[in-house]
């Protein structure tokens, strides 16, 4: 039986859950869920997860939320191809940088969003695009430190699909309101490289959110 993949298009925490399970090549079923219509709130969803949030996957009558938790449990169920490093020190320094990724990068990063690709062109306040623009430039170097190879942990794995969709949502940006978001150019050179390997991933067109297709 397939697994089943729920997920919102372009939601950075299902896109994580979207290259890990290409990465890991499991046979998978997926399943967009609208946020307006809001599916994620239907009976039948509830009944996979409660609090009606995605990602969510269903492996073999297996409900489970939670994109940590389901990389987690995919790494361990599914052990082949593995998303994390073997050496128990690299592996810790991996999940610090899934942690801050999770923290800091989209800490740093919702405010800059909010500032532009949410707020409504008359509305927005170029000051405080200004302020939290810098403070996406100082993470970015932060991370831009962090990348001392090809990839965040040596191989493509958790490292990169967990960082990948947020830095990818700055060239979304650019896209959607221009001279707001960054250009390849706009980004420290580590990280512009490093976004367009993930890009050239032979899997990462089929994980593109379908509503940027546009």
């Amino acid at each position: 039986m397939a697994l089943t993949f729920y997920y919102g298009s372009g939601s950075p925490y299902a896109w994580k859950v979207w290259l890990a399970l290409e990465h890991k090549g499991i046979p998978y079923e997926a399943k967009r869920l609208t946020f307006d219509p809001d599916q994620t709130k239907t009976p039948e969803y509830l009944k996979v997860n409660p609090r009606g949030r995605v990602p969510a996957i269903v492996d073999d009558g297996f409900a489970l939320s939670e994109s940590n938790a389901i990389v987690e449990y995919l790494e361990e169920r599914y052990p082949e191809k593995p998303l994390l490093p073997k050496d128990a020190k690299a592996r810790a320094v991996a999940r610090r940088l899934i942690a801050e990724a999770g923290g800091d990068l989209e800490k740093a990063l919702n405010p800059f969003i909010d500032a532009t690709l949410y707020t409504k062109p008359e509305a927005r306040d170029p000051k405080r695009v200004a302020e939290t623009r810098a403070e996406v430039d100082r993470e970015l170097a932060r991370w831009e430190d962090a990348l001392t190879g090809d990839f965040f942990a040596g191989a493509v794995g958790l490292v990169d699909y967990t960082v990948f969709p947020w830095i990818r949502m700055l060239p979304r940006i650019e896209a959607r309101a221009p001279g707001l978001g960054y250009k390849p150019a706009d980004l420290p050179p580590k990280l512009a490289a490093w976004l367009a390997r993930i890009e050239k991933l032979p899997y990462y067109d089929r994980t593109y959110p379908p509503h940027w297709r546009g």
